[in-house]
């Protein structure tokens, strides 16, 4: 027991620690937040994981052309919103199955960016890390959320400023309205399928963001395994936050706990079943699941398609 408590204390109290799970949690939270606001609408974007490779790779691609990572950050956002612009009119146009189409996407980025990949070879490294003085100096936290590559401060503007847009504007007003109650919405003159297809845009910008900061903050180089599964992690989230997003980042947080202490274990030498350490992050998401899913109210409308006139 006491080497236990051993273990655990020195992981907890290790730099590294924090400095991997602010990393794992700000990917995740580029795509969380884009997908709470499109759930928010009523839409459940299952491209998320299609959005971030996609994202990494037009980025890396960007990079490569012109070597610069300010080029690289808006080609990994159009890259996102060429999936989302997919999904959005397939499911909120055409009427498609959105898990079908979500499902297909994936597949598709998965094969296409994996053949473009090795076609092409871009060359890539990571950001200039920016220092912010006083507050590096935090104990444990400070160099996580203050020594990073400056494309992760990107993430203090996105989260309050996707607040803003849901809380405080018309357009947040509608969205929501899409995704409790499309058809008094429509009654209303919301343009339903549109509020929609505008989340999906969104979400498919701020994941094509997340696939920048994969390439550029956390790896350093482009990889077609680059996403590991983390666009459905990034949906767990929202999930498990009940819909609102401080909880929907918590839920990175949390996410990301589990993914960092799967490399603090290994790096501090502790012998642990490596399949269990593989594991152990997706463990900790259906958990969550298991747990948050029947508690929390998700919006009436989520998932369900909407054709003016059907209740």
């Amino acid at each position: 027991m006491n080497s236990f408590l051993e273990a655990t204390y020195e992981i907890l109290s290790s730099s590294s620690t924090y400095m991997n799970a602010a990393l794992f949690a700000g990917l995740l939270a580029f795509a969380a937040t884009g997908e709470w606001v499109a759930e928010r609408a009523g839409t459940l974007n299952i491209s998320v994981e299609a959005m971030l490779l996609t994202g990494a790779f037009t980025s890396a691609v960007g990079f490569h052309l012109t070597d610069s990572v300010v080029v690289a950050l808006f080609a990994g956002a159009i890259g996102g919103v060429l999936v989302a612009s997919v999904q959005a009119e397939m499911s909120h146009r055409l009427a498609a199955d959105q898990f079908v189409v979500g499902l297909t996407l994936n597949i598709l980025a998965f094969g296409l960016t994996g053949f473009l990949d090795r076609e092409i070879d871009p060359t890539t490294k990571l950001a200039r890390r920016w220092n912010i003085p006083v507050l590096n100096e935090i104990p444990l936290v400070g160099k996580a959320l203050f020594n990073q590559p400056w494309p992760f401060y990107i993430l203090y503007a996105l989260i309050p400023l996707s607040w803003w847009l849901v809380y405080r504007t018309r357009w947040g007003l509608e969205l929501r309205a899409a995704g409790e109650n499309p058809q008094s919405a429509d009654v209303s003159g919301i343009d339903v399928n549109k509020r929609r297809r505008q989340t999906v845009y969104y979400a498919g910008f701020t994941s094509g963001l997340g696939g920048t900061f994969l390439v550029f903050v956390q790896v350093g180089r482009f990889d077609d395994a680059i996403a590991g599964g983390r666009g459905f992690i990034a949906i767990a989230a929202v999930i498990f936050g009940g819909w609102t997003l401080r909880g929907t980042i918590l839920g990175c947080v949390v996410f990301a706990a589990a993914l960092s202490s799967r490399l603090s274990i290994q790096g501090l030498g502790y012998e642990v079943n490596s399949e269990l350490l593989q594991a152990l992050p997706y463990i900790v998401t259906i958990a969550g699941m298991a747990i948050f899913a029947h508690r929390v109210r998700a919006p009436a409308a989520l998932a369900r398609p909407f054709v003016r006139g059907l209740k």
